[in-house]
């Protein structure tokens, strides 16, 4: 970890943070805010727990939990397409998760990417496939401003224990997936103690069962056949 992203992460899990609007997009309740600590300010995104609309089919008051074990398991794997992302236990609607915002053209994204762009998503594909995302839209993926360095958003409902992979990312649908991005798979009875605050531990088990069925296959899939492959809306 680089000071920069040190200093970032500090900011967040021990700033003061005041609303500075509301994102209108969405079910859940999300807010941009601004965090002090120690005469800097960052810019985040602040989705309270007690703002998430109650989903049949996961525990109510836990996705912003799963976005704090996105971020965590993006970090094992040596991918860091997560902005860093903490949870905090007290906010101006109580207990939710806090994330770097990022800049970005809101108005580029999966459905007019260049060709090039669409081929730098391998990461996010394979991150997809472990976490289990249920609604990977067009829109959570992006390059910021400046540095072009690739992120996603939104990982509320992820972790499943059922398959429930929804994405509009099969565009590497049975090719190999890359060694480099194997190789940490190796790793993960330390998975447990990682995510065991934020995960359930039938949730953890069934990570490490698909980073092993990954291991094993070692490409991406196709899409299933028998349950909806694309999330609703799209984008």
């Amino acid at each position: 970890m680089n000071d920069e992203t040190e200093k970032i992460k500090t900011a967040l899990t021990l700033g003061t943070y005041d609303l500075k609007g509301q994102f209108m997009l969405g079910s859940n309740y999300t807010f941009f805010v601004e965090v002090q600590h120690e005469g800097e300010t960052i810019q985040a995104v602040y989705k309270p727990s007690k703002g998430e609309q109650p989903l049949w089919d996961f525990p109510e008051n836990t996705l912003a939990l799963r976005e704090v074990a996105a971020y965590l398991l993006s970090e094992a794997l040596q991918l860091r397409v997560v902005p860093i992302t903490v949870y905090r236990e007290e906010g101006p609607y109580g207990p939710g998760s806090l994330q770097q915002y990022i800049n970005y053209d809101f108005e580029y994204h999966y459905f007019n990417f260049t060709e090039q762009d669409k081929q730098a998503l391998k990461p996010i594909a394979f991150f997809d496939l472990l976490i289990n995302n249920a609604d990977r839209k067009g829109s959570h993926v992006f390059f910021e401003d400046k540095t072009r360095h690739l992120y996603a958003i939104d990982h509320g409902i992820c972790f499943h224990e059922q398959d429930k992979l929804r994405t509009v990312i099969w565009d590497f649908a049975a090719q190999p997936i890359p060694d480099e991005m194997l190789a940490p798979l190796s790793l993960t009875a330390n998975w447990v103690a990682l995510l065991e605050s934020y995960l359930s531990p039938e949730e953890i088990r069934a990570l490490q069962h698909r980073a092993e069925r990954v291991l094993s296959t070692r490409a991406f899939p196709l899409p299933p056949k028998d349950r909806r492959a694309f999330p609703y809306p799209p984008i």
